[in-house]
């Protein structure tokens, strides 16, 4: 026994690949206890590489079709003005040019009958890159040409729906008349421009003219796209464009483009998306984690007497774990492989079911970085949460293991796994953190999962405790059901752990929906507008304002003067080289609504500073908003350079405001002096304010406004919610359909950690049995002990999940914050019903065994 102990250590010591060898022997009976195990590292790496491989695929369309998407290799926007003729003259030496506008209007029906549109006005360049698809077909010449005084236009399917038309009808926007000449399929710069709250209208330049809507100050924004000529496009020329424009033409106040940024707030909302559903994945593989950690328990319970035979051959403790770490990684490997494959498909799967219907230039490729991120992923969470059980046979004697059949031991294990196991946890960490988008996300993220995973620990033992300590029952099952939850071997710390992931994670996205669904589906604030004014005339705003109120006189009508800037400096530092928070970026992305006032605007509230009074006439001064100034570095008596009309205005900030925004009420960030901007040309924006206000009498006001002020364009807030609403909805359903895999991975990790318990279920069930117990009383007792344990862990999975929510829908999303009791309810029975139909499940099988066979094999 000696020389066979010695020759297999010998054997093991000189042959490296041995502890292979006998993992895949001892894999040879098949993968029994493996398949949850399998499963989850299959899930969460499919999620990761899937992400991973369509955020790859989307960014190489996005820069492939970057040129078609922007409609030229550099487009520089204005807005509230034209390129003056030295700016054009500029753009036209360096390539061919084309220009549109676009503005929000009214568009007109013969019968009175208004819409929202979004007018895009083109040249006869347009457009320069890509097609515009039209039904029917016809030449940009003829569509858009004028006959007889009545220009052509090309209207969005929507407007033809919503206001009855076909092509052929008229329409009148402002003061001209438009013929519906073709229906607009697909327009190639679409993606490149903004949120629209109507259809589109597509006219031309002249007839855009023709509207009489271009008044100074009108909102319009001016894109001036230039294609440079042939040899010369590529990245470097471009970029090289827009550096030589900014240089000769400081004070234009270009919001400039290029080729490889085509639409810089889609890829920054495709990084920010990708990096949820990166750490959604992430999260599928730490519930899976625990699933791994489960099935790698049960695999060494059942191998003891293999263990112990290793053991007794001359084997090390060394040696063993050796061998079952190699087959958990073989495992791993296979789950991984699994999850890639799936992963690696999914952009072709997408393209190839749905790229006729999708908006966004997906290139589907394989993209082995992502892969490779998404193994490594997997293989590290294996490693992380397979050492701990895997580690405790490096010690434990061979009389040990066979006792613990029948008087289960708690072992530790020995510091250097303890040193690896952590070493591994914080490399796992810092590849989440390092590869993130926001790595302020990232490190919360991690955080927030350290927290959940030691507060569910915790709960597990404080059960185990309470159970152990509570008095003695009376009633047979109560007492069986109690002593199940504190007894060696128990299933709670797995349940509890697997369950309460789960029911946070689920509850996290019900309370998200709820609210998003309540903010902007169901209820507006009390004191929210009933229309939004547009582009009034500042020579006309004391005649529109005395108008709504001639019409609503109950209702509450404001008027402030707008303007829109852009921050090109703020204490001394170019806005490009300033350093927001990440919660403040987005004012320095493009221009800023701007007013001017001596009053202090209503729903704001000085916060820091004082403010400047009515009568202040000296040098100019700015007001910030507290948490955007506060995002920005800046202080008070600091100075903000603000591009205006072609103009840089420089300001010094005299005061903070606190802004209350989920009023819907006008208001700014920047609110400047009132001597800051005299005689620069402007409009004024109002906004009306009705209480249950029936639709009809909208329509009224919309009717009466457009008949009295062609030029004004309507925007009714409850349309406007509802469009993004729609948005938001479509946003929520993408994060409950990509969360699922979190909860699958919850469900098998539950039904794993229950499984991993039939072998003692048989036991009990068979020795209870022999004793007298009846199968009622037994069910009856594992009933009792699920709906405990799943009660207990729902209270923690509500209160983690709720508290989650509110912090990111009231500090991520800003918005207000009400829980949803319902769908916390329905939660928490789910989770209820989940736990005893799984627990059940396995304790009938338990049940269904026959005495004698079971007796004869302890």
């Amino acid at each position: 026994m000696r020389s066979c102990a010695f020759a297999m250590t010998a054997k093991m010591t000189r042959t490296p690949l041995l502890p292979l060898r006998l993992a895949l022997r001892e894999l040879r009976s098949g993968l029994r206890g493996f398949y949850v195990f399998i499963a989850c590292i299959a899930l969460g790496v499919m999620a990761i590489a899937g992400v991973g491989s369509v955020a790859s695929s989307l960014s190489d369309g996005l820069a492939r079709e970057g040129r078609t998407l922007l409609g030229g290799d550099v487009a520089f926007s204005l807005i509230q003005r034209e390129a003056k003729p030295d700016e054009i003259a500029f753009l036209r030496a360096r390539g061919t040019v084309s220009v549109a506008a676009t503005l929000r209007a009214m568009a007109r029906v013969p019968d009175g009958r208004l819409a929202l549109v979004e007018l895009k006005a083109v040249d006869r360049a347009y457009p320069m890159l890509g097609a515009l698809t039209l039904a029917p077909t016809i030449p940009m010449a003829d569509l858009l040409a004028e006959h007889d005084g009545v220009f052509g236009a090309a209207a969005d399917p929507a407007l033809l729906a919503r206001l009855d038309l076909k092509v052929g009808d008229r329409v009148t926007v402002g003061s001209a008349t438009f013929e519906i000449r073709s229906a607009v399929d697909a327009e190639p710069d679409k993606l490149a421009g903004r949120l629209g709250f109507g259809p589109r209208f597509l006219v031309s330049i002249d007839g855009l003219r023709a509207t009489a809507l271009l008044q100074p100050g009108s909102l319009v924004r001016w894109t001036y796209r230039v294609r440079l000529a042939g040899d010369g496009a590529d990245d470097k020329a471009a970029t090289a464009l827009a550096d030589d424009a900014r240089a000769a033409l400081p004070e234009a106040g270009w919001d400039i483009r290029s080729r490889n940024n085509a639409s810089p707030q889609l890829e920054r909302t495709i990084s920010r998306f990708t990096q949820y559903l990166t750490l959604v994945g992430l999260a599928a593989l730490l519930v899976g984690g625990v699933g791994v950690g489960n099935a790698v328990k049960s695999h060494i319970d059942r191998r003891r007497d293999v263990i112990a035979s290793f053991k007794a051959l001359g084997a090390t403790g060394r040696d063993v774990f050796a061998i079952y770490l190699t087959q958990v990684m073989v495992l791993a490997a296979l789950g991984s492989l699994a999850g890639l494959v799936a992963g690696a498909a999914l952009p072709f799967i997408i393209v190839g079911a749905f790229g006729h219907l999708l908006p966004l230039p997906v290139v589907p490729a394989l993209h082995p970085e992502a892969l490779a991120v998404s193994a490594v992923y997997g293989l590290l969470t294996a490693l992380a949460f397979g050492i701990w059980p895997l580690a405790r046979v490096h010690d434990i004697p061979v009389a040990a293991l066979f006792r613990d059949t029948v008087a289960h031991e708690v072992h530790r294990p020995q510091t250097r796994y303890l040193v690896w196991m952590a070493l591994l946890i914080a490399l796992l960490v810092g590849v989440a953190i390092g590869l993130a988008y926001d790595k302020r996300v990232a490190l919360v993220f991690v955080a927030a999962s350290a927290m959940v995973f030691a507060l569910l620990r915790g709960i597990a033992s404080a059960l185990m405790a309470l159970a152990r300590r509570l008095p003695r029952s009376r009633i047979t099952m109560v007492r069986l059901a109690i002593s199940n939850i504190h007894r060696p071997g128990t299933l709670t710390p797995s349940v509890v752990l697997s369950l309460g992931l789960g029911l946070a994670v689920l509850v996290t996205i019900t309370q998200i929906d709820g609210n998003l669904r309540r903010q902007f589906l169901a209820a507006l604030p009390e004191r929210a507008p009933s229309f939004y004014f547009i582009d009034i005339p500042s020579s006309m705003a004391d005649r529109f304002t005395a108008f709504l109120k001639q019409r609503a006189p109950q209702a509450k009508v404001e008027d402030v003067p707008m303007l829109r800037g852009r921050i090109v400096a703020a204490r001394g530092v170019r806005a490009e080289d300033l350093k927001p928070s990440h919660d403040a970026a987005w004012v320095l992305q493009s221009d800023r609504g701007l007013t001017y006032t001596g009053e202090v605007p209503k729903g704001s509230k000085v916060v820091e500073g004082e403010w400047w009074g009515s009568d202040y006439d000296g040098p100019p001064l700015v007001s910030f908003e507290k948490k955007v100034a506060d995002g920005l570095g800046l202080k008070l008596g600091d100075t903000v350079v603000v591009n205006v009309l072609g103009r840089d205005i420089t300001a010094t900030i005299s005061n903070m405001r606190s802004v209350d925004w989920q009023s819907l009420g006008i208001n700014f960030v920047l609110v400047f002096s009132p001597n800051a901007f005299r005689g620069a040309p402007h409009t004024h924006i109002a906004t009306l304010t009705e209480i249950d206000a029936s639709p009809a009498h909208d329509v009224a006001i919309i009717k009466a406004v457009g008949d009295a002020f062609p030029m004004v364009t309507s925007v009714r807030v409850r349309e406007a919610m509802e469009t993004i609403g729609t948005v938001v909805t479509n946003l929520v359903l993408a994060i409950r359909g990509a969360s699922s895999v979190t909860l699958i991975s919850a469900i098998l990790v539950l039904g794993g950690a229950l499984a991993a318990g039939h072998r003692h279920r048989v036991y009990d069930a068979v020795i209870l049995k022999t004793l007298g117990a009846t199968r009622l009383r037994l069910l009856g007792a594992y009933t009792l002990e699920y709906l405990m344990l799943g009660a207990a862990t729902a209270v923690f999975g509500v209160a983690a999940g709720s508290i989650a929510a509110w912090l990111i829908v009231t500090r991520l999303m800003t918005l207000g914050f009400e829980w949803q009791a319902g769908s916390a309810a329905m939660v928490v029975a789910a989770a209820l019903l989940v736990t005893v139909v799984l627990g059940l499940a396995g304790t009938l099988m338990a049940l269904n065994q026959k005495p004698a066979s079971v007796l004869r094999n302890l």
